[in-house]
């Protein structure tokens, strides 16, 4: 229980995001309270609901901020309006879907994410509360705000994520394939990229017509346009207003389009117009270091005893009951004795013993710790998100990363390779069987 969770993970990032995002927002409404707002209407219908200008207003205000911050040229308003629209449209549609299958967070599991974005922020929840109302977020607002994050990240992980299947085969020849390479496929790359959305089953025309954009796209990149720019004027990806840049990687976690033309790229150098079954996307390779194969890692034998917070148990008692337990175990009480006693963890059974335990296994608060402890030394009460640990270090050693290792860290390689592309492919799927009608233009 006390492995990472990469949904939770997930989700609280886009939390964070979302509370500084809406903290812009409202700051900038402050600012601007005296001045004259249009009257609401209707831009958009999806299916059987309505977007209004209102929604679309607040998250373009949102959008411009984050260009400005980044100091990003900004594209011309009605530009980025159409394109927030469309993000608009794509989030509702997922909102609904989640919806009408039953795809719920409850109000524990928010209030869960709420306790760790507080935590985050150094703050109390009731703290936390308060200095969101201080800036002019009613806190119901924002509640629901993290409760739609938190249900898109959970749709994507249970329509795209956990069906994404990667055969033996495919692992087999990854390993092979990196085995004979010279080292390239272990540069960590960064890129922005623009992608240019086709609808499923497009026409020629259709293609044609998009051809054409992304023809206009290279040209305005050839003359010296600003990339980031163009990104959140013209990308049809989620990342479109954030100029387009993804997270930097190891080249062979790009996908596979992408990872062929950024091979042959030195930073700086933009791609031809690249063609997949999404659509047509430009890459701009932005930096390339030299990365490293895998090394020899350390491995720490470890256990543990868990004390959990939660509704019955506070976080004041569960530290009271851990301190008493250490005490006793400095008295010398038996350690795998009490872990089957009291820990509310699976490895209890086991004496609380958690196996040897390569970096990354266990959750940062815990790993920090638990990297720090000598040899048979026994830790203080440490919070995880899980609740309280006493960790204590049975062993350490230096080990060539095992077959099963590599085959782990091959299947995520591929898995990041191709989640990207399956996302794409489901939103463009979700988006055509949509009923969508825009009146953006009406006034």
């Amino acid at each position: 229980m006390i492995m990472s969770f990469r949904f939770l993970v997930r989700c609280l990032c886009l939390a964070v995001c979302a509370f500084c995002v809406i903290g812009q927002v409202h700051a900038q409404s402050g600012r601007g309270a005296s001045m004259p707002l249009e009257a609401d209407r209707i831009v958009a219908v999806v299916n059987d609901e309505v977007l209004t200008f209102y929604d679309l207003r607040t998250r373009l205000d949102t959008a411009l901020s984050q260009l400005k911050q980044q100091g990003t040229p900004l594209p011309p308003r009605e530009v980025l309006e159409r394109q927030m629209l469309e993000r608009l449209v794509v989030d509702r549609i997922q909102l609904q879907m989640a919806r009408d299958t039953g795809l719920r967070i409850d109000d524990a599991q928010l209030d869960q994410a709420l306790n760790r974005i507080a935590s985050g922020n150094k703050m109390s929840l009731g703290q936390f509360r308060q200095a969101l109302e201080r800036d002019g977020i009613p806190y119901a607002k924002f509640r629901e705000q993290i409760r739609e994050e938190m249900t898109v990240a959970r749709l994507r992980e249970r329509e795209v994520d956990n069906r994404l299947v990667i055969s033996d085969a495919e692992i087999d020849n990854f390993i092979e394939a990196e085995k004979n390479k010279s080292g390239g496929g272990a540069d960590e790359v960064q890129v922005a990229h623009i992608l240019l959305r086709a609808p499923e089953a497009a026409s020629p025309e259709q293609l044609q017509k998009l051809k054409a954009k992304a023809d206009e796209v290279i040209d305005r990149i050839k003359r010296g346009d600003n990339f980031s720019q163009l990104a959140a004027s013209y990308s049809d990806a989620p990342d479109g207003l954030q100029g387009g840049i993804l997270s930097p990687r190891p080249l062979d976690r790009l996908p596979a389009l992408f990872a062929e033309a950024v091979s042959r790229m030195k930073p700086g150098d933009v791609s031809p117009i690249l063609k997949s079954p999404n659509g047509f996307h430009i890459v701009k390779l932005l930096a390339r270091k030299g990365g490293l194969s895998l090394p020899p890692v350390q491995q720490t034998h470890a256990r543990h005893i868990l004390i959990r917070v939660n509704e019955l148990v506070s976080e004041s008692e569960a530290r009271h009951k851990m301190t008493g337990l250490r005490e006793r175990l400095k008295h010398g009480g038996d350690f795998a004795e009490l872990a089957r006693l009291y820990s509310q963890d699976g490895s209890a059974a086991k004496g609380g013993d958690l196996g040897w335990l390569y970096p990354g296994d266990t959750v940062p608060e815990f790993e920090r710790v638990m990297d720090r402890l000598a040899i048979n030394e026994l830790s203080e009460p440490t919070q995880s998100p899980f609740g309280f640990h006493l960790i204590q270090v049975l062993e350490r050693r230096t080990q060539d990363v095992s077959d099963d290792r590599m085959r782990m860290v091959a299947r995520q390689a591929l898995r990041e390779r191709k989640l990207d592309e399956a996302y794409q492919d489901w939103l463009r799927q979700i988006r055509d069987r949509a009923y969508v009608e825009y009146r953006l233009d009406e006034r």
